[in-house]
């Protein structure tokens, strides 16, 4: 029996994922490899960590998402090295996978631009993890808060400082005002929490880059609306256990810094001897592959993708699912003795929430939605393309619960071993 090509994807999140649901019907065997046994629906992780879903709702088992594919075998590993001339990956524990074709879908990771302190005291919201940890952090600082005598309060203890001003922090913004003003007011009888603040900074004069003018007013006028404090043109300067400090020589005392400011391609690219686009991210040619390798392909967000402008596409989901789309009909169609094809980006549109019946969202056309009807487009989108009909439905129950009682349910502390007695994270 002739050995069938084997083709290696790196990374199973929106882009990998596609690329493997594209070959499952090629003649080729199929070998996924991440360092997590999970598909995660990242656009919703800040409602696990404002403890609107659990994180079993936005995370689906590798292997349960491939079961009906026998030509797609999962493995769980970090790769740790990149042979293209004996076409071959390491993965940690020192073994080896050959391949014939290789997809690199690794994703992307925080980066702190070099300001101290923020890698040792923000919390990042990248991965499931991630947002555990900060839901874990965020309650166990209101426990703190209620249990401590007045007189000598943390000021800082109840001020939430989130960094960046782009769709996760101004998600992020929204929830917390709604978590902090209908679910921990009804749940700390004791605590005066007038004195709660969520502080949204910005180093530009504007939220939400990509979007249309009008939609960042509007974004901006429902944040405040909601009691968000929201700074433009604050750079950080450095971030200590007690709080941060801008460059304008301001600071905020606060036990709880987010920071979402900033993203650079997965460390793997760093693994990859290739030109390097913005981020870190690698340079592909227009079929997606990688120069001098024709056999090795890039997508997502580990890739530096040119536009119909010229300028490199946005780290979104859309660009990595239809990406990983392009990268396995291209496999397929060498397999054939075809010419791969050049992959071209439709933009299906942006939308961000703020909250509750609050939302921006931005379409194809020139059409846009603010409110309540970009709120309903949101949510319609994410429950699309949620994978696995049990999360769609969970999601869809939890969502219409909160809507009706404004009751987050996930309002629990799992100690992981990451928050002190004093609700700080150890580091």
């Amino acid at each position: 029996m002739p050995v069938r090509p084997h083709v290696v994807i790196v990374g199973s999140g929106f882009g990998g994922l596609n690329a493997a649901l594209r070959l499952a019907s090629a003649p080729v065997d199929v070998t996924v490899v991440d360092r997590d046994n999970y598909h995660g629906f990242w656009p919703l992780l800040y409602q696990v960590a404002t403890a609107g879903l659990g994180s079993d709702d936005i995370a689906r088992p590798i292997r349960a998402v491939y079961s009906d594919h026998p030509n797609i075998s999962a493995r769980m590993g970090t790769v740790t090295g990149v042979d293209m001339d004996h076409r071959s990956i390491e993965l940690d524990h020192e073994a080896t996978i050959g391949y014939d074709f290789l997809i690199l879908a690794a994703g992307s990771s925080t980066t702190d631009f070099g300001i101290p302190g923020v890698a040792e005291h923000a919390f990042p919201l990248k991965t499931l993890p991630d947002a555990v940890r900060l839901r874990n952090h965020v309650l166990s600082t209101f426990e703190r808060a209620d249990a401590d005598d007045p007189s000598t309060a943390d000021p800082g203890q109840l001020t939430i400082v989130l960094v960046g001003g782009g769709p996760t922090g101004v998600e992020m913004a929204g929830a917390l005002s709604e978590l902090i003003g209908h679910n921990l007011a009804g749940d700390f009888h004791h605590l005066d929490l007038t004195k709660a603040r969520v502080l949204l900074v910005e180093k530009d004069d504007h939220l939400l880059p990509g979007f249309a003018p009008k939609s960042q007013e509007w974004a901006l006028g429902a944040l405040r609306s909601k009691g968000v404090e929201v700074r433009f043109g604050t750079k950080l300067d450095k971030v200590t256990d007690d709080g941060v400090s801008f460059e304008d020589g301001t600071s905020v005392a606060s036990r709880t810094v987010v920071w979402t400011a900033g993203v650079r391609a997965n460390p793997l690219a760093d693994l990859v001897n290739a030109a390097k686009g913005r981020a870190g991210t690698l340079r592909v040619g227009p079929d997606l592959s990688l120069g001098g390798h024709p056999e090795v392909f890039v997508i997502g967000d580990l890739a530096a993708i040119g536009g119909r402008d010229g300028d490199q596409l946005p780290q979104l989901a859309q660009v990595a699912i239809q990406s990983g789309r392009r990268a396995a009909s291209n496999i397929k169609r060498t397999l054939e003795g075809k010419q791969t094809k050049k992959f071209r980006y439709s933009n299906h549109g942006i939308m961000a929430t703020i909250g509750r019946r609050s939302a921006v969202a931005e379409l194809p056309g020139g059409v846009r939605f603010q409110g309540t009807p970009g709120w309903m487009a949101w949510l319609g989108v994410h429950l699309i393309f949620l994978i696995g009909f049990r999360n769609r439905v969970v999601v869809l129950v939890n969502w219409a619960w909160n809507y009706l009682t404004w009751d987050r349910a996930t309002r629990v502390i799992l100690d992981d071993g990451s928050i002190t007695p004093t609700g700080q994270p150890r580091v």
